[in-house]
């Protein structure tokens, strides 16, 4: 496939600025007859005069070439689509010849690029033996190790690290994937690879206490969504409802009053502002008075903790920078803050003359008190 253009673009830009072949030749010091070579394809002009030429037309020297050294969204779709095909339709190595073709075509292409390593760690077992399917493999993990330094995309970045651990995993080489994803807190989404490191490695309790991690920390993410979603719901009555009802049912599995009552003293708060924005009074009552409930009780302080499912994460809670203590404020005006959170709501203004309201955030006020 033919991959400089010049010819095309040299005589793209000559005519759209009315130009001659004669003027751009005095302007280069060559004869006509060279740039008609050049425009022809019969021959290219010299390496020096291509910045020259560029600066001419006041284009860049790549898309003087006529090359494009990036692939966007739909085409690298598309281009993906057509390479899998290709691996049931042609012979493994035929296929593979081809990605290794695009590759090295779209070398700077990093979103293709981790595209590409994906299609050959996928289609790896069709390599007809076990030590080819590995040097696929490793062919893969390259491409990966490459996307992850040089793309400016932490995203993509991210992915690219996963991948490039994954084919370690696959290749027998835990230590190498262990290393790569680090022994600190570990990046979001890793915890699986990390745990098999470990499986790999025979460190059954470590491989435990990363997937506890990372299993706890799913779940206050879930809590923080269900809670994020509860209020964009509301023109749906049912779905609103399904949502609390969900979100009940998780937070009792996980026994979420005693291993981590501040959230779902925020789930508490965010049900009864949609009953009461759905002008279901009881409903946001019956909410509240778990809130008050749960705000009264032994809970304090407010602290990180595992149970009895998650525990072995007591040293984890310590590293869990992006965790830390919960919450990083005074209990004091933890306390304030919930009676607040009732009585200054303006969600709540059409309760404010109900005597349960009102007996709520009394106790909520009575609450502020206790040492």
């Amino acid at each position: 496939m033919k991959e400089i253009h010049l010819d095309r673009v040299l005589v793209e830009n000559r005519r759209k600025r009315g130009i001659t072949q004669e003027e751009l030749a005095a302007h280069l010091g060559v004869s006509k007859a060279a740039v008609s070579k050049w425009e022809t394809a019969a021959a290219y002009p010299d390496i020096t005069l291509l910045p020259r030429l560029a600066s001419y037309f006041n284009i860049r020297i790549d898309e003087l070439m006529g090359y494009t050294p990036q692939m966007n969204g739909k085409e690298i779709l598309e281009l993906h689509r057509r390479l899998a095909g290709e691996f049931s339709s042609l012979p493994f190595e035929e296929a593979l010849g081809h990605c290794r073709e695009v590759a090295k075509r779209y070398f700077a292409c990093f979103p293709l690029l981790f595209q590409i390593g994906s299609l050959l760690v996928n289609h790896s077992m069709l390599a007809g033996s076990p030590e080819r399917s590995r040097q696929v493999l490793e062919e893969a993990r390259t491409l990966f190790a490459r996307v992850k330094k040089e793309t400016e995309r932490p995203a993509l970045g991210k992915e690219a690290l996963l991948m490039e651990a994954y084919c370690l995993l696959a290749l027998h080489r835990p230590a190498e994937a262990l290393e790569l994803l680090g022994t600190g807190e570990p990046v979001t989404g890793s915890e699986p690879l990390l745990a098999s490191a470990y499986q790999m490695t025979e460190n059954i309790p470590e491989a435990k206490r990363v997937l506890q991690a990372g299993i706890y920390k799913r779940v206050l993410s879930l809590f923080d969504l269900l809670s994020s979603y509860m209020p964009v719901c509301r023109d749906d009555p049912a779905g609103f409802e399904q949502t609390c009802r969900r979100y009940r049912a998780v937070a009792e599995a996980f026994h979420l009053d005693a291993l981590h009552p501040g959230v779902l003293l925020s789930g508490y708060l965010a049900m009864a502002q949609g009953w009461a924005a759905l002008q279901e009074p009881e409903k946001a009552l019956q909410n509240l008075e778990e809130y008050t409930a749960l705000a009264t009780s032994e809970i304090y302080p407010l602290k990180l903790h595992g149970d009895s499912y998650f525990h072995l994460l007591d040293g984890w809670f310590d590293k869990a920078a992006s965790l830390g203590e919960y919450p990083p404020r005074e209990e004091s005006v933890i306390r304030r803050s919930m009676t607040q959170a009732l009585a200054d709501n303006p969600a709540f203004a059409g309760l404010a003359g109900n005597p349960r309201f009102r007996s709520l955030t009394a106790r909520l006020k009575s609450n502020e008190e206790r040492d």
